[in-house]
């Protein structure tokens, strides 16, 4: 029974707030969900291989092969250790991964420029102001020349989260803070959402870019709406739109929540992409399935057709399930470089 109603998580979640993405349940409660869920979704595959390996030496032995409890037992236990580690993955403060991209065409000016990219934050009864305000201080204290939210801040709506996700407020930058939507912010009143985070000081980019300058150096920092927009009846990605009217030679970085349309961008000259969304696969070897979900693209660095691709594991991920094993959280410090044409 207690396995039967861990396995109905998202059940009780969508009972608890009307969304399988927004579980209102107290922040314990949502942990030890995670934990027990997490167990099941790792038992599972232990337990077929268990199996298949016993009917393969039922086989070779032509009759009954008997495995002892103690062997299931000892799954089960290996099962909820494993989930408690990755549960615990989930919910620290991410530590600073930094990564050093090369860019053709770069402007003098914009060598050695840091750009700290945050993403699936995915703020909520799990990921609460107290762990929002840990992250702020973090990302001020690395002083990047920019900060950019790559989508998937929140998982409930503005009333439930309002004073969760007000540590963001004072997020800094010398050159600001931008900010796209992700799938997720589609879930809960993306207007409302959006008008919220450009009241916090965040410039949303919808389909639209900025030049950068400094001393006359100039880099165009362009954003996307998500590729599920089209589905709900707001403004769908287009990156046509988001590109129009940018300075011949100059190198656009291009904020696009979700990694599969990278070919895209790199077949319109942009010269380097971010993304998020797939939480970097949160588990290895279940990263496999997210990678054929995201055309191949789930975690780090790609070339794609001439274009970087960075695909980030995450600030954070859905509270829907928490868990992470060889696929850590990161606030990721990206520091661009000149290189020859």
């Amino acid at each position: 029974m207690i396995l039967f109603a861990a396995s109905q998580y998202h059940y009780w979640s969508q009972l608890s707030s009307g969304s399988v993405f927004s579980p209102e349940f107290p922040r314990p409660v949502v942990i030890l969900f995670n934990w027990a869920f997490g167990a099941i979704i790792l038992l599972a595959p232990m337990q077929l291989l268990l199996d298949v390996g016993t009917l393969i030496a039922m086989l070779i032995h032509g009759g009954g092969v008997n495995v002892p409890d103690g062997m299931r037992y000892g799954l089960g236990t290996v099962a909820a250790l494993l989930a408690a580690v990755g549960v615990h993955q989930a919910l620290r403060v991410p530590p600073l991964k930094d990564v050093e991209i090369g860019i053709r065409g770069l402007a003098p000016q914009f060598d050695g420029y840091t750009l700290l990219q945050l993403t699936d934050l995915h703020i909520s009864r799990l990921f609460t102001a107290k762990w929002a305000r840990a992250v702020v201080e973090r990302a001020n204290g690395l002083g990047a020349n920019l900060i950019v939210v790559t989508g998937d801040l929140i998982d409930g709506s503005l009333a439930a989260r309002r004073a969760d996700v007000e540590p963001l407020r004072d997020l800094r930058a010398a050159d600001g803070v931008y900010v796209i939507p992700g799938n997720h912010e589609y879930f809960f009143n993306y207007r409302d959402w959006m008008a919220h985070y450009a009241e916090m000081g965040m410039r949303a980019l919808e389909n639209d870019q900025v030049v950068l300058d400094r001393d006359g150096g100039k880099l165009v920092l362009a954003g996307v709406t998500d590729l599920s927009a089209s589905h709900t009846g707001h403004p769908a990605r287009d990156l046509a739109a988001a590109l129009k009217g940018t300075p011949k030679g100059v190198p656009v970085i291009l904020l696009d929540h979700q990694p599969r349309a990278a070919q895209q961008a790199a077949a319109l000259g942009v010269a380097l992409q971010l993304s998020g969304h797939t939480h970097g696969g949160m588990v290895i070897g279940l990263d496999r399935l997210t990678a054929r979900a995201n055309a191949g693209y789930v975690s780090g660095r790609y070339d794609v057709d001439g274009m970087t691709l960075y695909v980030n594991n995450g600030t954070a991920l859905w509270p829907g399930f928490a868990l992470r094993l060889g696929r850590p959280s990161e606030l990721t410090r990206i520091t661009l470089r000149r290189t020859a044409m």
